[in-house]
């Protein structure tokens, strides 16, 4: 009865905890989810200084990629 009655303590408790924490993404999820090109790239809407457009994430989102990491041209 008692182990019973710590476990429904214990899970009020996570409950109550998970409810307190702000919802959302995490910064390094929301990271990962927004990579593209071989997780070397950075979905976003304008590229940095230093970064290159390759191609498209979505419909407005441009993938940017450090100079040093993109692909190899080969053929004319």
């Amino acid at each position: 009865m008692r182990i019973a009655l710590r476990f429904l303590l214990l899970t009020v408790h996570l409950l109550l905890f998970l409810l307190a924490v702000r919802s959302g993404q995490n910064m390094y999820l929301r990271r990962l989810l927004n990579t593209c090109w071989r997780l070397k790239g950075v979905c976003r809407t304008t590229c940095k200084k230093h970064e290159i457009f390759h191609i498209f994430c979505d419909l407005h989102l441009q993938c940017c990629i450090d100079p040093s990491n993109m692909p190899v041209l080969t053929g004319k």
